[in-house]
């Protein structure tokens, strides 16, 4: 393996969502679940409510118990080490562009390998309820024209849920790197200065280290370059708003700091693998 595989949720499916209720006699339907080592472009989502599942994460062992939320954050490197055991539970794959950026200001400000938050029965009926709805919704034979917007809604609140969960815990069990602390101020003042600032330059500058020590790092703890998340910080902002408002191309490229429409529309199509008026299209059916 020449290097880490990175996996795409955009080539399984086209709803930004993927999810599963697996229960103690479920077999692996994807070939994906049997792999090794491996990155996602997006978050997964674990909830346990019965049984056990071991996972390996950037080099931690993790062990899900009953009543356990979990997440794992695009670009960590994880694979399963014990199959899933008499285990009822969920798993959902979301697309980062459906989470909301409190929400991800939650999930990615924790520290160097976050924790399962332990849900109390009420907050486990409750997710258990929304995920049961958010399944039949999205897997279901129910494909209305505001189906995939009512599925959005209610993941969110799933989402919401995990947020506030996440927010109030604190573990002290692993303090945080040089390079992890590095890597997620470099975060934070990607997502405020994206709009002016494109050059991998101008972030060392703020951050007072040198252009080839940031890439380092980056790579280190993520494994992609500087580069790679100025330009899917920017194209995740682009898809927000083709889905969100009524923008058009030319106002969101203005809005997002370029001056030429079809140099942008080349790279969000670099990035995505269509044009962002067909992205408009298939997220709005």
């Amino acid at each position: 393996m020449k290097d880490i595989p990175v996996h795409q949720l955009q080539d399984r499916v086209s709803s930004g969502l993927e999810i599963r209720h697996f229960l103690p006699d479920y077999k692996p339907s994807n070939k994906l679940e049997t792999l090794g080592a491996h990155r996602d472009d997006h978050y997964i989502f674990f909830v346990m409510r019965k049984g056990t599942a071991s996972l390996m994460i950037d080099f931690h062992e993790l062990c899900l118990k009953e009543n356990a939320l979990y997440y794992i954050l695009p670009g960590q490197v994880h694979h399963r080490i014990r199959a899933i055991d008499a285990a009822d539970g969920w798993f959902i794959a979301v697309d980062t562009l459906l989470i909301p950026p409190d929400y991800r200001d939650v999930f990615e400000n924790q520290l160097l390998l976050q924790q399962p938050f332990m849900l109390t029965d009420t907050q486990l009926a409750q997710c258990h309820s929304l995920l049961c709805l958010v399944d039949e919704r999205h897997n279901g034979d129910e494909q209305g024209p505001f189906n995939l917007s009512v599925v959005h809604s209610l993941l969110k609140s799933f989402l919401g849920i995990a947020a506030g969960g996440f927010s109030n815990l604190r573990t002290t069990n692993y303090s945080l790197s040089r390079p992890a602390q590095l890597s997620q101020e470099f975060k934070k003042l990607l997502v405020q200065n994206m709009h002016t600032l494109k050059s991998p330059s101008a972030y060392a500058a703020k951050l007072n280290v040198s252009e080839s020590y940031l890439n380092e790092v980056l790579k280190k703890i993520t494994g992609f370059s500087v580069s790679h998340w100025i330009q899917q910080e920017v194209v995740l902002e682009a898809r927000r708003l083709l889905y969100y408002s009524q923008l058009n191309v030319k106002e969101i490229t203005h809005k997002l700091g370029y001056d030429d429409p079809a140099y942008f529309s080349r790279i969000f199509k670099n990035a995505t693998g269509i044009t962002p008026l067909a992205f408009r299209q298939l997220y709005r059916k």
